[in-house]
């Protein structure tokens, strides 16, 4: 019986590997930002809506996400 070769992928630059906690919190935000853009859409889809102020909103909360993600993540690039 041989084993099976494990790939370990080449370190990304300016990333740190993330505990097992880090990892489930980022997929969390990740699975809610989701969800939240789902909802952008449906707003966007009615009809007579301003489609601008929509945009502006998703745009900050996909800002909110980034950061929130980013936060966990802690890369040492900019």
């Amino acid at each position: 019986m041989t084993e099976e070769a494990i790939h370990i992928p080449p370190p990304i630059t300016g990333y740190r590997n993330l505990t097992q906690t880090e990892v489930d919190q980022m997929n969390e935000c990740k699975e809610l930002a989701r969800q939240v853009g789902d909802l952008c859409a449906k707003v966007k889809a009615l009809p007579g809506i301003d489609g601008r102020w929509a945009s502006i909103g998703t745009t900050h909360l996909q800002e909110g996400f980034m950061a929130l993600i980013r936060s966990i993540a802690k890369p040492t690039t900019f």
